[in-house]
């Protein structure tokens, strides 16, 4: 097998020996930045890039800090005084790491997701997108210790920085999800940390009424959530330079929760629908530009084609006339590894999940507007 071929079960162990390593960090850095190991050593591995794992933690590492010490610890009885506070972040672990040792997995998130689905914003939505990462290694892999454990850290990481959004009012329907994320409004003050961003979203007259209909069973929850992501994921090629970093979590948050639906129960889908949409409209509140900008290199005829085809029409024309330098999926992720910012591999690999040449472009544009790592 080589780099550029996927690899899910992980056969060589890389992915364990890693995890391990990563499970003696904390969920965070200076004070609020989140530990994206254990997101982008999955993403790498899962797409036959085992052998550089190891070499991209080492080169992370020194950024890291040391799991925070106990409080007090978190019981069946006490979790909602403990719900959102961070200083317990080591007391949600602990408490899930027991939950997972005594429960199936499953079982456990289940119970727990309709619980922390409120508190999607965590960590500036990490914490869902760590759970999404977590549950596909389970799913697709073999269930071993140190990938329970991830989802166990995983999940404490969102109980302790759990962080609802306000309640807005529904606007005028959309018509698809491009259209809603295109109607999406601003926030007056596009300054300042992600916390006083989101605080100003209560500023706001509402979000756009989308799906619209309560969708009709958890298979159209899901084609939903798929079209949301494609949606996302396509506009950061044309409005991602207003912030690359915080722009791809308009797509990898609503994909984090695309990946964990089918271990969770169908009646469970169409909320998280809801959830993955006030994620992603919050994030292109808050961070997206007012206008956009169109990517100046050009496709190959047959790929530009099929970027317009595969974009709704507003963006059509900025899309396909855009490109990355390699458009074949697995080189599009090797050029993100070479690259290796953290944030960059992790939207390379769920525009490899949307598959489609207005995905790669997109893939591309955030190898051109990130900071490499090396």
């Amino acid at each position: 097998m080589t780099d550029t071929q996927r690899n899910p079960t992980d056969t060589s162990g890389t992915l364990d020996e890693a995890l391990e390593r990563i499970h003696l960090s904390g969920p965070e850095r200076d004070g609020w930045l989140s530990n994206h190991a254990p997101m982008a050593i999955e993403a790498l591995v899962r797409h036959g890039h085992a052998r550089v794992a190891h070499r991209w933690l080492d080169t992370y590492r020194p950024k890291l800090e040391d799991m925070p010490g106990s409080v007090a610890p978190v019981t069946a009885l006490n979790w909602q005084e403990a719900l959102g506070d961070i200083s317990r972040v080591a007391d949600w672990t602990a408490f899930f790491e027991r939950e997972t040792a005594d429960r199936p997995w499953r079982t456990v998130l289940a119970e727990w997701w309709p619980r922390l689905l409120p508190g999607i914003a965590a960590g500036a939505t990490h914490g869902v997108i760590r759970v999404g990462h977590a549950v596909r290694t389970l799913l697709e892999g073999e269930e071993t210790a140190p990938r329970v454990r991830e989802l166990a850290h995983a999940l404490g990481y969102w109980a302790a920085r759990h962080q609802p959004l306000p309640a807005l009012a529904r606007l005028a329907p959309a018509p698809d999800a491009a259209a809603a994320l295109d109607r999406v409004p601003l926030i007056a003050d596009q300054d300042g940390g992600i916390r006083s961003r989101f605080e100003q979203l209560t500023g706001l007259t509402g979000f756009p009424d989308w799906p619209g209909r309560a969708p009709a069973g958890p298979e159209a929850a899901r084609a939903a959530i798929e079209e949301l992501v494609r949606a996302a994921t396509h506009r950061y090629a044309t409005h991602g330079h207003a912030d690359p970093i915080m722009l791809v979590h308009a797509a990898t948050a609503p994909n984090a929760v695309l990946r964990t639906l089918p271990a969770l129960p169908g009646t469970l889908w169409t909320p998280s629908l809801r959830a993955a949409w006030a994620a992603s409209a919050a994030v292109t509140s808050a961070y997206g530009p007012r206008e956009a900008q169109p990517v100046t290199e050009h496709l190959p005829t047959t790929q530009a084609a099929q970027a317009a085809q595969a974009t709704p029409a507003a963006h059509a024309a900025p899309v396909a006339q855009a490109a990355s330098a390699a458009q074949h999926p697995q080189e599009v992720f090797e050029r993100a590894a070479a690259h290796g910012d953290d944030h960059t591999i992790k939207f390379a690999d769920t525009a490899l999940d949307v598959g489609d040449a207005a995905a790669l472009v997109a893939a591309g544009r955030a190898i051109e507007l990130n900071t490499p790592a090396w």
